[in-house]
């Protein structure tokens, strides 16, 4: 049991996204990762429903909370790190490329004032870095591609590796965001299907194929024998066109301008002006070049 973690995951419709809590039930002790806040683009509403239901699911369980994770800064829901963190105390963590990120969107909304260099977090994992949930070792994988800063937690015999493989039958993640690229993706994939067969795999998001229930798990020996952006003896090279000519057709995620602006600050709202209202910004024009959706 030490290295089999209990997994439950919370899906939200809304976004598609897949909220973890992963927990050694030994120890009475757990983590949270990639929690979403909730976030209507209409009304220009925030709700903590999604985390709260984690919260609730946390207390019944009894279980104390070590860490609070992010895989990646999400470009299609706010990250609820920040609320979870000022809810628990609990420590919020994410791997160190995140001042990348900070730096090329601190530009893109042109905000001179902001601190881009990971201080939001209480913690930068750099790669190779272990950490425990309870008695149970975890690791740090970085697995760019879908963005820069994205990365694998291996927590036990179970990895997270929210956009990088979908289920077999959804296939990869894109790879065309601002830092982005599918040549790394390639090898972020190679990299966790090299794990052993058996481990258990944990993506972050299911646009439900054909309509099917979400789903979340699967195993690396599943991913290698089925997965349809891998199969058919592809190589990198054929990933490689296949991903960006694939790429090439969708338009961007509808909240990644609003999402952007509020995870590379961990998930921090703005501040509210003289007038108690917060405002976000909107660059225009800034992906002229994508499909319309």
């Amino acid at each position: 049991m030490q290295h089999q973690p209990e997994v439950t995951g919370f899906h939200d419709p809304r976004t598609g996204s897949v909220q973890f809590v992963v927990a050694d039930t030994q120890a009475g002790r757990c983590a949270i990762i990639d929690p979403v806040l909730d976030y209507d683009e209409k009304a220009g509403t925030i709700a903590t429903r999604n985390a709260d239901a984690i919260l609730g699911f946390v207390a019944n369980r009894g279980y104390a909370i070590d860490w609070i994770l992010d895989t990646h800064p999400h470009a299609d829901h706010f990250s609820a790190a920040d609320y979870l963190k000022r809810r628990t105390g609990a420590p919020i963590a994410i791997g160190e490329n995140i001042v990348g990120v900070q730096k090329l969107w601190k530009d893109f909304y042109h905000l001179p004032d902001f601190r881009a260099d990971g201080s939001q977090w209480d913690r930068l994992f750099t790669a190779g870095d272990t950490f425990k949930v309870g008695d149970i070792d975890a690791r740090v994988m970085f697995s760019p591609g879908h963005t820069m800063a994205s990365i694998t937690y291996v927590i036990g015999d179970a990895a997270f590796i929210h956009d990088t493989l979908f289920m077999p039958d959804g296939g990869t993640a894109r790879a065309d965001f601002p830092g982005g690229s599918a040549a790394a993706l390639w090898s972020s994939i190679q990299a966790i299907l090299a794990l052993p067969d058996e481990t258990r795999l944990f993506t972050g998001h299911d646009y439900q194929p054909g309509g099917r229930e979400p789903r979340w798990q699967s195993t690396v020996a599943q991913q290698k024998a089925g997965n349809i952006h891998l199969g058919g003896g592809r190589d990198a090279a054929g990933f490689i066109a296949m991903r960006e000519a694939r790429d090439a057709t969708l338009p961007m995620p509808k909240l990644i301008l609003h999402a952007m602006q509020i995870n590379i600050n961990a998930g921090r709202l703005p501040e509210r002006e003289p007038n108690g209202q917060r405002y976000m910004k909107i660059p225009l024009g800034l992906f002229d070049a994508a499909p319309w959706g």
